[in-house]
């Protein structure tokens, strides 16, 4: 009878212990948990704050446009400039920053992908006696005239946003093709192949099989020029290549639109 007892106690206290080890490990996830929600909570605010400040600097964009009605030449270019030194108090807006120039304003346009800064590109605009391109350094690919001719005269604020877009997407586009080719060099067979605007994507890589290897060919379209992720892929493998490939090679087309190229990898 004492046996028994001591046994039972015995299985009491490893009970209570498994059950105080489950206790103790809930309030840590607890607290972890309530650690991650302050933590959210305030980058949510922060980025409340540059929401904020980046929709006053929208405004300020905003006034290059709006005119009043039928309104004299020398008032359209005062107007024109208040606009342009109250939007300059704005340093920074989404990559783009100005400073003023004795016939105009010249905009940087910093471009960045996942926080690695990848370059600037510069747009020097005239306001005398209208606003028009001066110099740049826009690349020849992206379409500049086309977007100037949609929204410089009219929606300038809307012009530098697009123009924007395309460049930041391009140089995603060529960041991550970059970033494939030096670090898993060893996966990809030859070079990846691309064009000038980086929209498309063309390479081979190796894709293990019961011992056997065997090539996948890949076609990443980006039929969206503001997009850093391709619209369209295209993977093929060699015709002996087992059936369980090509599972493979939807999962892996699935991976590509919705990855950046070079995490696939």
């Amino acid at each position: 009878g004492v046996f028994a007892h001591l046994e039972a106690l015995e299985a009491r206290a490893h009970t209570a212990a498994v059950e105080q080890e489950d206790t103790e490990q809930r309030v840590e996830k607890l607290a972890r948990l309530r650690a991650r929600v302050q933590e959210l909570r305030l980058r949510r605010d922060e980025l409340q704050a540059k929401v904020g400040l980046q929709q006053k600097g929208v405004l300020l964009l905003c006034t290059l446009t709006a005119f009043p009605a039928e309104p004299r030449a020398r008032a359209v270019l005062e107007w024109k400039i208040r606009s342009l030194k109250a939007m300059l108090q704005v340093s920074y807006l989404t990559g783009i920053s100005a400073k003023l120039t004795r016939r105009g304003v010249c905009f940087c346009l910093s471009t960045a992908y996942e926080g690695t800064y990848l370059g600037s590109y510069y747009l020097d605009l005239l306001t005398k006696p209208q606003v028009r391109i001066h110099r740049h350094s826009i690349p020849v690919f992206i379409p500049l005239e086309h977007i100037a001719k949609q929204y410089l005269q009219t929606d300038i604020r809307r012009f530098l946003v697009v123009l924007f877009d395309h460049l930041n997407a391009y140089t995603g586009r060529r960041y991550q093709a970059e970033q494939l080719q030096e670090r898993f060099a060893d996966r990809i067979e030859g070079t990846v192949q691309s064009n000038s605007l980086c929209n498309l994507l063309v390479f081979k890589y190796n894709v293990l099989s019961k011992s056997e290897t065997f090539p996948f060919s890949v076609r990443l379209l980006y039929s969206d020029l503001c997009s850093s992720l391709p619209t369209e892929v295209t993977i093929s493998c060699a015709p002996e290549a087992p059936t369980s490939l090509a599972e493979a090679a939807a999962a892996h087309s699935d991976l590509f639109r919705r990855v950046a190229l070079h995490k696939v990898f």
